[in-house]
């Protein structure tokens, strides 16, 4: 029986990435976010697969809609890998109070209704996987990402959380930890910076589809650093 994987924040770089690893595996695989439509290139390199745009993954309705297209499409769902997020640099003297509320919503409540809505999919199956992107930020905040750290942070602990929740139910959750990843955004933000030591997203989808695998069924509750050589 082929195992589907969804993947939330499908169409960005490290979404692409963790995709093509699952596909590359023999997994069914189902890319869904916020944008409306990934590259041209991606939906030329996912036919037949899926891809779902335009889904607000912080609301319990769209997102369940969302997941019941994966399922009904494939017949199941079997690994949940949580992408969909995002950031902001800014101090707090000079910052906007909104921000903290922004990032609570990208990060942090994103996984946690993804995380609710595949529950049902995934103890349907008799066993699963889950896997919540954090940051490395998340162990020690740095200068002007309090904000995004304190949203990794939650996201960590939900990881713990639901692991323990979920230990008799044969479904792990762990999360990965990355340093700064080598995106196209990343390098034109950063231009002065050594890419070379930037962890590449491929890497990343690795780690990932390792803990989707059988061999990690004794892996659950980690928070799993993958920081290149920063």
């Amino acid at each position: 029986m082929s195992r589907t994987v969804i993947v939330t924040g499908g169409f960005g770089s490290l979404g692409v990435a963790v995709g093509r690893a699952f596909a590359q595996a023999g997994w069914q695989v189902a890319l869904v976010d916020r944008a409306p439509q990934p590259q041209p290139a991606v939906c030329d390199e996912f036919s037949g697969h899926l891809l779902l745009g335009n889904v607000n993954l912080a609301d319990l309705t769209e997102t369940s809609n969302a997941f019941s297209q994966v399922d009904h499409r494939f017949g199941g769902v079997d690994a949940l890998i949580n992408v969909a997020g995002g950031f902001r640099w800014e101090t707090l003297d000079d910052g906007d109070l909104a921000t903290w509320d922004l990032l609570y919503q990208m990060n942090l409540r994103t996984a946690a209704t993804c995380c609710k809505v595949a529950l049902a999919h995934l103890k349907s199956r008799g066993a699963g996987r889950i896997v919540n992107i954090a940051a490395g930020a998340a162990i020690k905040a740095p200068l002007g990402m309090g904000a995004y750290a304190a949203s990794k942070a939650g996201v960590m602990r939900l990881t713990e959380a639901l692991a323990e929740e979920l230990k008799d139910h044969l479904i792990t959750v762990n999360a990965i930890l990355p340093s700064i990843i080598d995106t196209p955004q990343n390098r034109a933000e950063m231009v002065d910076a050594d890419f070379t030591r930037w962890v590449q997203p491929s890497q990343i989808a690795e780690v990932i589809l390792f803990l989707a695998s059988n061999a990690a069924s004794s892996i659950t509750g980690a928070s799993i650093p993958v920081n290149g050589r920063i």
